[in-house]
């Protein structure tokens, strides 16, 4: 479908990609905009022809964020925005870049560092990235069709009863890491040496199950403990590749069982 309006600009009903092709044949209309295809009549038309009203509905996401218009149950056009997942890195690049900067030019200036406020309602920069993104797409459509109804998405999930299906009350409060820093979990788990050669009084790194590279996380059922040579010798491959697929297997597990967790509590080292 494309988007249609009338001399004054105003958003009219949509009409099929044919009629508007004829339209502009008889020079009956002009193109207004490329993207979203828009065109706008050279003549007046009657405004009790526009009374239909549409419905624009929004899934969000982190990454991208499906857009729809609907007239009832019929899809008059979609569209999907791609959001920016660079914001992070380029702030620290910058921060960096200014930090030199400053040693370079001004080291004489005193460091100030606390006469920074924020604004009530404060998003992360990533975060408010994508609310205006969505909010100037809304805009953007509202001005080519006459759009009554805003729908979006607003789901929440429990990661924690995804994990753990009986979980509850002051359960959600008891972190698997409760009592414990994580290196010292680490310890109390692997039994003080390294998860994969058994090495014992070496110094051990912690070390990923699943590499951040291949999509593993920093959850601390996917870390374990490894002496420097396994840690190179394992490289970018995940336990199972390593030969060592129980490890695999343990981190898809919760961390709940394992019987570190049912240790007595022991104040950190």
């Amino acid at each position: 479908m494309v988007f249609v309006l009338d001399t004054n600009k105003r958003p009219l009903a949509p009409c099929h990609g044919a009629v508007a092709r004829k339209l502009l044949k008889q020079g009956k209309a002009a193109i207004y905009k490329r993207f979203p295809f828009t065109i706008i009549l050279k003549k007046s038309v009657d405004e009790s022809e526009n009374e239909t009203t549409y419905r624009l509905k929004i899934d969000y996401g982190s990454r991208h964020t499906g857009l729809a218009i609907l007239r009832g149950q019929e899809v008059v056009w979609l569209g999907q925005l791609d959001h920016r997942t660079d914001i992070k890195e380029r702030i620290d690049k910058r921060r960096a870049f200014r930090r030199a900067r400053r040693n370079r030019k001004t080291r004489y200036r005193k460091p100030r560092f606390l006469n920074r406020k924020r604004k009530e309602g404060w998003l992360p920069s990533s975060l408010e990235s994508r609310v205006q993104n969505i909010q100037t797409w809304v805009n953007r459509l509202k001005k080519l069709c006459p759009i009554g109804y805003i729908s979006y998405e607003n789901a929440k999930f429990d990661t924690q009863l995804m994990r753990n299906p009986e979980i509850n009350g002051v359960e959600y409060q008891q972190g698997t890491l409760q009592g414990y820093e994580v290196r010292e979990y680490l310890l109390e788990k692997f039994g003080r040496k390294c998860c994969y050669c058994g090495k014992e009084n070496v110094p051990l790194e912690v070390e990923h199950i699943i590499p951040k590279s291949r999509g593993g996380t920093d959850r601390v059922d996917n870390l374990c403990l490894a002496c420097h040579d396994c840690n190179q010798r394992k490289g970018s491959k995940t336990a199972e590749e390593f030969g060592y697929p129980a490890h695999s297997k343990a981190s898809q597990r919760i961390i709940k069982g394992c019987k570190c967790y049912q240790l007595d509590k022991m104040e950190s080292v």
